[in-house]
């Protein structure tokens, strides 16, 4: 795994809002591949999130942070995500918390391991808001092709229960690129397959 995720963490989080700042009002009622989420509460998931990987790197507890923001207005999601995206940068810039044991959902785990989780669900999340804008955006491979990896190590197919917040592994499509052989490790599968 890649001795220090911030640099893909800043450019999953830079993708991610470049997405964020495309939807319209009229996609936020949507459906996204998070079948529980419509477009919405992705985004609220979104900076909810990443405002979580901020608390993390602070000192607080991911465990005691909702992964959701209220009270954002409908055209107010690129502003809610960009600040969480910068309160989360600005919170990992210390070279030893790369090391430190943090208390993450997934256990605790040096701080290098819990940002490279969070690497992940960026990826994946942004994956599943392209899905559900219906959009051929391009993604950073090397995005997805990291995010794999992590979840490979992170999230086994044999140890998934009701704990874990993804499905049991889909049959990956043929011809998939690295998204969709991330979105079909953690259960996904694109909207006109669901």
């Amino acid at each position: 795994m890649n001795p220090d995720p911030r640099p893909l963490f800043a450019r999953a989080t830079d993708q991610a809002a470049a997405l964020i700042k495309t939807v319209r009002l009229e996609q936020l009622a949507g459906p996204t591949p998070c079948t529980e989420f419509d477009v919405r509460t992705l985004l609220s998931h979104m900076a909810g999130g990443t405002h979580r990987v901020a608390v993390v790197a602070e000192g607080g507890d991911a465990l005691a942070v909702r992964p959701f923001v209220d009270g954002v207005p409908d055209d107010g999601w690129p502003a809610a995500y960009a600040e969480a995206a910068e309160r989360a940068l600005k919170a990992w810039a210390d070279d030893d918390l790369l090391d430190a044991v943090m208390r993450m959902p997934f256990g605790e785990k040096p701080g290098r391991i819990a940002l490279s989780g969070y690497v992940l669900e960026t990826v994946a999340h942004t994956w599943d808001l392209r899905e559900a804008l219906g959009q051929p955006a391009e993604l950073d491979p090397d995005l997805a092709e990291f995010a794999l990896t992590v979840g490979h190590r992170l999230l086994p197919d044999a140890r998934r229960d009701d704990s874990v917040p993804f499905g049991s592994a889909l049959p990956v499509p043929e011809g998939a690129d690295a998204y969709g052989q991330l979105a079909a490790w953690l259960g996904r599968a694109p909207l006109s397959r669901a």
